[in-house]
């Protein structure tokens, strides 16, 4: 008998590791390349209080620092709680996402990971020199649109918007069998404008 039309099993598994003995192939290790390039750190879980400066301040003990960004919102300048820090040499980053990983800080576990140059979006530090300092007082912005001037046609457009809203309040009080008198909406009652006539 024989061996015509079998397959050596070493060579069609070639990509597989022998469970016993037999010649065993060395797989290539795919974080080589990315350790001696890689600069960029994604920094996840950034708990509060720890912005800017102070994430500055604690990366500098493993070497120079090039670039750091803090992911906020648009709206009201808070932190996403994840940022990126680029270091000058890739073994300092390697270090850092060795050392880093899984560190707790502040009752936060950081989750501080490579990432590979050509993943590193190209307006990734865009604006990083326009750090706001504080949040946006929202509460402020509508203090000062509500108690803004109005003309004479914008103060009868809101006049007729809480006219509305207290006539559905009065029925659903009603529909409720509830005996209450509601007060009077202030400024409703407004006398009409005089037409002044004038001879020619």
């Amino acid at each position: 008998m024989t061996n015509k039309g079998k397959q050596n099993p070493t060579a069609s598994n070639s990509d597989f590791l022998p469970l016993e003995g037999g010649p065993a192939r060395k797989l290539p290790k795919g974080g080589e390349d990315l350790d001696s390039k890689a600069t960029v750190l994604y920094v996840g879980r950034i708990p509060h209080g720890f912005y800017e400066d102070q994430m500055e301040g604690f990366f500098q003990q493993f070497g120079s620092i090039k670039r750091l960004k803090i992911s906020r919102s648009r709206k009201t300048g808070k932190s996403k709680h994840h940022g990126f820090i680029e270091f000058e040499y890739p073994e300092v980053a390697k270090i850092v996402s060795e050392c880093m990983h899984n560190y707790l800080l502040f009752e936060h576990m950081l989750q501080v990971k490579l990432i590979a140059p050509e993943q590193v979006h190209p307006k990734l530090w865009r604006g990083i020199n326009r750090r706001q300092k504080t949040p946006v007082d929202f509460v402020e912005i509508e203090r000062l649109k509500h108690n803004k001037d109005r003309t004479l046609e914008e103060h009868k457009k809101l006049l007729k918007t809480i006219l509305k809203k207290d006539r559905k309040r009065r029925s659903k009080i009603e529909a409720a069998g509830i005996d209450y008198e509601c007060p009077e909406v202030e400024g409703a009652n407004l006398p009409a404008s005089k037409k002044i006539r004038f001879d020619d």
